[in-house]
């Protein structure tokens, strides 16, 4: 067979952190097709041809002092890139990168000097930059080996603040950089707990600690203090998770997620002089974020409900929430105030559009849509629309789900099928627009986003359920995804495979190797092979997580046997259905080695293998061309092992390519 060349599913799989989930209702009864549907199919050009745009830092100056214009990072030019955005939309390139993406963080307080960073191919090496007004850029943390990251400016605009593990790989700390001339100042130097905040004025620093992957703690530091000490905030016992949400415009309270009061993550307050404590927003579903406007007058908080992400801006003042007009249903997010706090930039995302930019003045709430993301040769009357479900697992275990049926199936036509597979451990599919499953739904094939028992968002019993278990009673949650497709009308129960990328691309080989009569074919994509040796090569920089990841997972030096069984790679002379892996020859989290093992020895077992590694892309792929190649490979791949389409095979069962 020819090899494709195909996209990650996500740039983030060990995303680890403390996220929770709800019990669900009643399981959704199995779907019913409704009548089909002609519609055009496009290629995945069209799809992957939306412009993506993503706005500055919320510490930061998104809005220019001089003129008013809108910072952000689009990947209009094929990788992503700083552009600014006037009132009508109108775009600026400030950047012209073709290789390394570069991601607009913050205007300067009194100038059009720009904070940027960028890495080096994906290699998660990210470095702090100044854009001068002239358009030269000067890289403020220089080292082949340094990582940073702007933490936000001080309440004067005289300072900024960026971290960085110059001193030591395993530890971020602190620099107070002169905006004026950039000469710089370490404020605090870290002993390995995470940088969570910086109150306004500067004095305030919040540290969190994870202890396990169920109970962590936050610290705060009077820098101010003729010895700055760490104070332990969050004294208990037992398993708590606390978080940092932001500090309050005034810098008089820290604002806290805590699940100590139930199953979900609620926003909490902690006065810094007195050390009051006080609920400030109790949900159903976890509390995503809450943060202040710049003057205070504002609250802006979200909820994950049931997979989507629900906005609340709150004008302290009028005492009432701010209603926004002119926008579709969807999920708004990056809600960015303009210096005089009379308009806000943000951004809408579908499951049928992608993320578009808007404007609105926060005294009518009325918006003007800024961007077109969604190329106009696609009729987004094609294109479909998520539903959730929830289905019963072997032990009766509810898992919810997001559910695209392709409008072309029925019962007398039903389609092949996909259970698509999350990273992490610990993420969760959401609804939203993704060009990879609008294409795979556009060919013809129905998407099942399982989120198996481990997901955040559905409440921290859920999310445990798979603690040194993975692999196993999560896998068993993915195999009963297949049971599930079965019975909906539509689906053809005889075409079912699997695709996740990161931890769901280790969920896909697992499948594979321990299940291997289950799905019919499988893509992986940068997935973990072999957990042993991932454990043991985690980044220096994720040496803050390692104890928590430790609790998870396992440690190698205590755990081999448990890793060992649940690892792909040693169990690949049971693979037998057709594989396609992706790797990226940058990634610093799951290494090329991994891919490049399962490849050999699923080969030496007489399965089809088809092998594409891109050598210019890490945890996650970055460059368009890339993703259009991509998401065509997936369908290519999937006609051929599912549907059955005849295509020209390799004799020897695949090859290796690198992708140019």
């Amino acid at each position: 067979m020819t090899l494709r060349t195909v996209l990650a599913l996500g740039a983030s799989m060990l995303a680890f952190g403390c996220a929770q989930t709800q019990e669900s209702g009643p399981v959704a009864p199995l779907q019913q097709a409704a009548p089909p549907v002609d519609v055009e199919t496009y290629p995945a050009a069209l799809f992957h041809q939306t412009t993506s745009y993503s706005l500055g830092a919320s510490s930061g100056y998104v809005f220019s002092a001089k003129d008013g214009d809108i910072l952000a990072s689009t990947d209009e030019s094929g990788i992503f890139n700083a552009v600014t955005l006037d009132e009508t939309g109108a775009v600026t390139q400030l950047t012209q990168s073709n290789d390394d993406a570069i991601y607009a963080q913050s205007f300067f307080p009194e100038d059009d000097r720009i904070l940027l960073t960028s890495d080096g191919g994906g290699d998660e090496i990210f470095h702090v930059y100044v854009r001068e007004e002239d358009g030269t850029l000067r890289d403020l943390t220089p080292g082949a080996e340094v990582r940073a990251s702007v933490v936000g400016w001080r309440g004067d605009g005289e300072v900024f603040y960026v971290q960085t593990n110059e001193r030591d790989p395993e530890t971020n700390d602190l620099y107070a950089y002169q905006a004026r001339d950039y000469s710089r100042e370490l404020i605090f130097q870290n002993d390995g707990k995470d940088i969570a905040g910086l109150s306004p004025n500067g004095r305030w620093l919040a540290l969190s600690k994870e202890r396990t992957n169920a109970d962590s703690n936050i610290f705060l530091v009077d820098l101010f203090a003729d010895e700055p000490a760490q104070k332990l905030i969050t004294e208990h016992q037992g398993d708590i998770a606390y978080g940092v949400y932001d500090f309050t415009a005034d810098s008089e309270t820290l604002i806290y997620a805590t699940n100590e009061y139930g199953e979900f993550n609620q926003a909490w307050t902690y006065n810094l002089t007195s050390g009051e404590r006080h609920p400030l927003i109790e949900a159903d579903w976890d509390v995503s974020y809450v943060f202040d406007s710049p003057t205070g007058r504002y609250l802006v908080s979200a909820i994950n409900n049931d997979a989507l992400t629900e906005l609340t801006i709150f004008d302290n003042q009028a005492g009432e929430e701010v209603v926004l007009s002119n926008i579709p249903d969807g999920e708004v997010g990056q809600v960015r105030f303009n210096r005089d706090e009379t308009a806000i930039a943000f951004g809408v995302n579908t499951d049928t559009s992608p993320f578009n930019l808007y404007l609105a003045g926060l005294e009518t709430g009325e918006a003007t849509r800024l961007t077109s993301a969604l190329p106009e040769e696609i009729d987004e009357s094609d294109l479909v629309a998520a539903k959730i479900v929830r289905y019963e697992s072997f032990d009766g275990l509810e898992i919810p789900s997001v559910f695209y049926m392709p409008k072309q199936a029925s019962a007398e036509t039903p389609v092949p099928a996909l259970v698509w597979v999350h990273g992490g451990p610990g993420g969760q599919t959401t609804r939203g627009y993704s060009a990879t499953i609008q294409h795979l739904v556009n060919h013809g094939y129905a998407v099942l986003g399982a989120n198996n028992r481990g997901s955040s968002g559905y409440g921290k019993t859920f999310f445990h359920l798979d603690d040194r278990n993975h692999g196993e009673s999560d896998l068993q949650d993915i195999v009963y995804g297949r049971k599930y497709l079965e019975g909906v009308e539509g689906v053809d129960p005889d075409k079912i495979g699997i695709i996740g990328g990161s931890y769901g691309g280790f969920m896909v080989a697992a499948a594979l190797a321990f299940e291997p009569d289950v799905f019919d074919a499988g893509i992986n994509i940068f997935g973990v092979t072999n957990w042993l040796r991932t454990l043991q090569s985690i980044p220096p920089w994720w040496g803050s997580f390692r104890d928590a990841l430790y609790d998870e997972m396992g440690d190698p030096a205590e755990d081999e046997e448990r890793l060992r069984r649940i690892s792909p790679l040693f169990h690949a002379d049971q693979i037998t259905k057709p594989l396609l892996v992706i790797q990226g020859a940058n990634d610093p989290r799951v290494l090329q080695v991994e891919s490049d093992e399962l490849v050999e020895a699923a080969r030496a077992n007489g399965a089809t293998v088809e092998y594409v590694l891109f050598p210019d892309e890490g945890h996650g792929f970055q460059k368009r061309e890339n993703r259009i190649t991509a998401s065509e490979a997936y369908v290519d791949f999937l006609n051929t092992y599912l549907k059955g389409e005849p295509a020209q095979q390799q004799e020897d069962g695949g090859e290796d390519i690198a992708a140019d």
